[in-house]
């Protein structure tokens, strides 16, 4: 059992192995790297030149294919309440005063600290669209006909 194609088949396996565990994107490009010196192997090549094959292939794929596939695949990035809330119509609950660092604004059933993105103050009642997210606290303004 001391032919190489083995080892690579058994690299290949492990590497796949790892990635089903960890979906990190890190793992396969290994198994590819493997598989191409598995395929050498099998054609006879020298155990240098599938070395040699396993590092580059598999380092290229990681540094070439890896963020893009990461952005594509959306991979590690749940979107969070704070980014789904972003351009939502909400409700003052609480006066909203910049200077006394006070306001509550309830949007989507949620009660929110916020602040007013002009600095103005906005009274209980009125409609506001959140701007952004800073820390814990929306960043709203007066809803287009708000008074």
């Amino acid at each position: 059992m001391n032919e190489p194609y083995f080892i690579w088949l058994g690299v290949l396996v492990i590497c796949l192995i790892l990635e089903a565990a960890t979906l990190g994107l890190t793992t396969i490009w290994f198994a590819f790297g493997a598989l191409v010196s598995l395929l050498v192997a099998l054609l006879g090549g020298s155990i240098v030149f599938q070395v040699i094959l396993f590092i580059v292939v598999s380092l290229c794929l990681l540094y070439f294919t890896r963020p893009i596939a990461i952005k594509v695949l959306k991979i590690g990035h749940a979107k969070t309440n704070y980014e789904s809330i972003i351009g939502k119509i909400g409700i003052v609950m609480e006066d909203i005063d910049n200077l006394t660092a006070k306001g509550q604004v309830k949007v989507d059933g949620q009660m929110w600290s916020c602040r007013s993105l002009l600095g103005d103050s906005i009274e209980k009642g009125v409609k506001v669209r959140v701007n952004e997210v800073k820390g814990v606290k929306l960043i709203v303004e007066r809803e287009n006909n708000e008074k």
